[in-house]
């Protein structure tokens, strides 16, 4: 029996961590041995079937010293005996730093060993310094798997001649999950409330058309550094009553599946779970056309989205406009997006990773 090792810092509430626990399952239930090995755990975390074996690689909080490059060397040693005590076929790693540790601690260990970038390489890799790390580093690599074609120009041609596009698998809930026959009169947007996701530029642009929509409300699903002043932002613009940020929910389907539209204003995206789910969902999507293009990857505007220049309040408040006004554009926008369920069924994407990692690697 194969032996899989997932590797990512935690299981907290996220896009790239949702696929890495749906993807962990999905091995598990094809008879393969998986663990799941993470840095920390944290609050608010994705559940993990509990017959999968989850390996801490963070030293315990005595160990670490005032030295970052004894600190560096204490998690490196452990990650590097975890590989050598479980023995792994193959080991996936998501995001950033993890994939360069991935690579550098199973170096002239059997397993093959395949990386994750999850969204703009830039963003993943802050500074000349990691960059030019991870280019150097994921040469050897022996698979690197991308969002989308875009992320290839990033890397040197050694690294885009190993380099695959493999799509993120839909949530399964996403799929039980029917269009509402009536939708409720709001926006709604789901993300960490964060810089990147720009949610500032949605309240603005929401605060444009308030009057002339005055039953419309805004509703902004997640948590994050940024609630504080997005709660004040709403004040400012005297929208209180009507801008709404209940944190995350467990149901979150159901109310993006009642919104007249779903709203990502993000300043760099993969390719984000959110849009895929609002558009199985059937809802209306508005998406900023940002790097590293897994928006436009998704959206073909006009047909089964549409898309605006990224921190452009004006652009997202007409496009708004388009679909309150034009009945019309937003059911055949509707329609069309939902032809995205087959193609990303959970079934077909998980199959699509196994066969990569396990017969093409």
């Amino acid at each position: 029996m194969k032996r899989i090792a997932l590797f990512i810092n935690s299981l907290q509430k996220g896009g790239s961590e949702r696929v890495m626990v749906n993807l962990a399952e999905y091995f598990y239930n094809q008879k393969y041995d998986v663990i799941l090995v993470t840095q920390y755990k944290r609050e608010n975390e994705y559940a993990l079937l509990p017959q999968i074996r989850r390996i801490y690689s963070e030293p315990q909080e005595e160990e670490l010293t005032g030295s970052r490059i004894k600190n560096f060397l204490l998690r490196f040693r452990l990650l590097r005996e975890i590989w050598k005590s479980y023995q792994p076929d193959i080991i996936l790693s998501f995001l950033g730093k993890n994939n360069l540790m991935a690579i550098a601690t199973a170096a002239f260990l059997p397993a093959k060993v395949a990386v994750s970038v999850r969204g703009e390489p830039t963003m993943e890799y802050e500074g000349r310094l990691m960059q030019l790390l991870a280019k150097w580093l994921f040469r050897f690599a022996d698979g690197v798997i991308l969002q989308t074609a875009r992320v290839k120009d990033f890397f040197p041609k050694a690294v885009q001649k190993k380099s695959v596009i493999l799509k993120n698998p839909l949530n399964p809930s996403f799929l039980e999950q029917k269009p509402a026959p009536q939708r409720d009169n709001m926006i709604v947007a789901a993300g960490r409330l964060d810089e990147n996701k720009n949610h500032a530029m949605l309240i603005h642009a929401f605060a444009k058309i308030a009057g002339e929509y005055p039953e419309l409300k805004l509703v902004i699903y997640g948590e994050g550094e940024l609630r504080e002043s997005l709660t004040q932002l709403a004040a400012e613009k005297e929208l209180t009553d009507r801008i709404t940020l209940p944190g995350s929910i467990d149901n979150v389907a159901e109310e993006i599946g009642r919104a007249k539209i779903f709203v990502l204003t993000s300043n760099t995206e993969g390719m984000p779970n959110s849009i895929i789910e609002a558009m199985v969902l059937g809802t209306p999507v508005i998406s900023t056309d940002c790097p590293c293009g897994g928006p436009a990857t998704l959206i073909n505007d006009g047909e089964n989205g549409l898309l605006v220049p990224v921190g452009d309040a004006y652009a997202l408040a007409d496009a708004m406009r388009r679909l309150l006004a034009d009945e019309g554009l937003a059911n055949k926008i509707s329609q069309n997006a939902r032809r995205l369920a087959e193609e990303l069924s959970p079934e077909r994407v998980d199959r699509e990773w196994l066969e990569y990692l396990v017969e093409r690697l």
